[in-house]
């Protein structure tokens, strides 16, 4: 196994952690700009106004594309382990 299959494996690695990752991150990252704008709107601080509706995408997300981001993981580490052998030169 020489450098660029390493480079490649971890370029393979992080594209598909940014891919699984993107829709958690991009919602919670909305829902959290639009409790900010309703807290400016209306000036209500209160610490828990922005943990419950980010807590409640987040589950939501989670039960829409679950199935889709496991289904990506499991296929990415099945290719990982199946690559062993040939990695190790065997």
């Amino acid at each position: 196994m020489d450098t660029t299959q390493v480079f490649t494996i971890g370029q393979q690695g992080l594209f598909m952690l940014l891919t699984v990752s993107a829709p958690m991150l991009l919602v919670v990252l909305l829902v959290g700009v639009l409790v900010s704008i309703f807290q400016a709107a209306t000036q209500i601080n209160e610490a828990t106004l922005t943990f419950v509706p980010k807590l409640l995408a987040a589950v939501g997300v989670m039960a829409v594309a679950g199935p889709w981001m496991m289904t990506q993981l499991i296929d990415y580490l099945r290719s990982m382990l199946l690559s062993i052998p040939t990695a190790a030169g065997g």
